[in-house]
């Protein structure tokens, strides 16, 4: 596989890949068509801050399968366009936590003791003792927008060191907060009001652009401001201003909305506003974490094994993944038979779990259901994209799970229908890594899913199946392997046969002409020769 670099990571990620068996190639800095160019025989592409991966690049790569981002944010990553192209977007989230965290206590430090200042001075032949009255942290209350990680990693800090911790966050819940001390409050405001230092920690999105400007400033009065999450979640130009004016005491941003930061930037010319040049991931031991989680979600997408920190498709912890792996090509299989052997207008899927594999997380397998499903039409599908190709459709999907099973220690079943009609196939696994399609509809069937099959409806007559051996012998067709199952004796069976090349449109027409025929069904698995 090709792995195409265009941003700069450590060379213990590179080595990793190389070391897998995989070609590596770096273009630092392409952008426009040079970028297209690059990128159009890529298997991977692996990207930071200054590459913007859009559906425009997507396109022309046609064998992406993923995009890793060496780090945490992932604005700069299309990731809709991404699901729609089936490409995994995975980022490295905790790689630079530590690094992050420690970068924002620095800062908050920094701005409350004057540091860069006084050295500045003192440098310069001053020693201006008198002019620097700083502020301890100790009693002082912390305000932290968006408590993920990071912010997490910054309250554990200070927290330790005898500052309240306040946090504004809609996505974490009242006990995670309680883990760490802190206060949860409803609103932005709210947290303004009661910080002293406040942290930003959240990603960018619309929803964060500028949520913190002027009028929110303005509640901080006497406090500090932080920032080392990412440019445009503060209004610069209102910042500078605060501080300028006395409203805040001073202010420590290593993020901004254009990087690098212009020279005519209004933070650049205060002097109690503290500016680095986006370092919060600058350390050793973060590059090298970042570069090789990166490097090891890579390899696991090469070798269809689960991708850890995937944003866009389903991932499950390592662990669990040798318990769940055996159903995920079993459920996409029940997909594709039980879609061929459907004639509706597909409306909905329902993929049923049941015995020991409802105990587990079984995302991931439904998706491989839904790839399944629509892997006969000439989609582009994958487990990535099928859940959105579903909701693209309108076609409803439900997951349902039961410790009952008859017989069987699990089983996975596929339904597709259309409201009134309905097709399930329901497959278990044997020892072994054994897969086996064991009902169809209401027939028990003990059928092994591969290459080239016909299915048969048929009245339980005798000399029938040997009539359908006779016309696929007479054609050619040897037949690999089947079975034969009824619900009662005369009335209607199904039988199964495995084929070692598919029957041709004439042979099928020979067996459906005959009155005890019912219906044949050819199915096309993607494992077959």
């Amino acid at each position: 596989m090709k792995v195409l670099v265009t941003d700069p990571i450590a060379d213990a990620g590179l080595e990793r890949l190389r070391e897998a068996g995989h070609e590596v190639e770096t273009a630092y800095d392409v952008e426009g068509d040079a970028l297209l160019d690059a990128v159009a025989d890529a298997n991977a592409l692996i990207v930071r801050s200054g590459t913007e991966v859009t559906d425009e690049v997507l396109s022309a790569a046609p064998d992406l399968v993923i995009v890793g981002r060496a780090g945490i944010g992932v604005d700069n990553i299309d990731i809709d366009a991404a699901t729609e192209h089936g490409v995994i977007v995975a980022n490295a989230p905790e790689g630079n936590v530590r690094a992050a965290a420690e970068h924002s206590v620095a800062m908050a430090f920094a701005t409350a003791r004057s540091i860069p200042q006084a050295h500045e001075r003192l440098t310069g032949g001053e020693w201006a003792k008198g002019d620097y009255l700083g502020t301890e942290v100790n009693h002082k209350t912390l305000g932290v927008v968006g408590f993920g990680r990071v912010g997490q990693e910054v309250a554990k800090r200070l927290g330790s060191l005898g500052m309240d911790i306040v946090t504004f966050d809609p996505y974490i819940s009242q006990e995670r907060a309680d883990q760490f001390g802190a206060e949860l409050v409803d609103d932005l405001d709210e947290c303004l009001a009661a910080a002293d230092f406040l942290t930003v920690h959240t990603p960018l999105t619309p929803e964060t652009e500028n949520m913190i400007g002027e009028e929110e400033l303005a509640q901080l009065e006497d406090g500090y401001v932080v920032n080392c999450a990412r440019g445009g979640i503060i209004d610069e130009p209102a910042l500078a201003e605060a501080v300028e004016d006395g409203i805040l005491k001073g202010a420590a941003v290593d993020v901004f909305a254009e990087e690098p930061l212009p020279a005519d930037s209004p933070l650049l010319d205060v002097e109690d506003i503290i500016v680095t040049p986006h370092l919060g991931a600058s350390t050793e031991a973060a590059q090298e974490n970042v570069a090789t989680s990166t490097a090891d979600q890579i390899v696991a997408a090469f070798n269809d094994e689960p991708v850890i920190n995937a944003l866009n498709a389903p991932s499950i912890d390592e662990s669990i993944f040798p318990q769940i792996r055996p159903y995920i090509e079993l459920a996409d299989t029940a997909g594709k038979i039980a879609v061929q052997l459907f004639d509706g207008q597909m409306g909905s899927v329902e993929v049923t779990y049941a015995g020991d594999i409802a105990d587990q997380d079984v995302e991931l397998v439904t998706a491989s259901a839904l790839k399944g499903v629509f892997a006969p039409s000439e989609l582009q599908v994958n487990a990535v994209n099928a859940p959105q190709i579903a909701e693209n459709r309108g076609i409803d999907v439900t997951e349902s799970k039961t410790r009952q099973s008859e017989d069987f220690q699990s089983l996975v079943t596929v339904t597709v229908g259309d409201g009134e009609d309905s097709v399930s196939v329901c497959g278990t696994q044997f020892a072994g890594e054994d897969p086996r399609i064991v009902r169809i509809d209401d027939h028990r069937v003990d059928a092994v899913p591969h290459g080239h099959m016909l299915v048969a409806r048929n009245r339980d007559e005798p000399g029938t199946i040997g009539f359908i051996g006779t016309v696929l012998g007479e054609a050619d067709i040897n037949i690999a392997g089947m079975f034969n199952g009824r619900e009662v004796i005369g009335g209607e069976a199904l039988s199964v046969y495995n084929l070692d090349e598919p029957p041709t449109s004439d042979v099928l027409d020979r067996l459906n002409g005959d009155d005890r025929i019912i219906e044949t069904k050819y199915i096309s698995l993607d494992n077959g020769d």
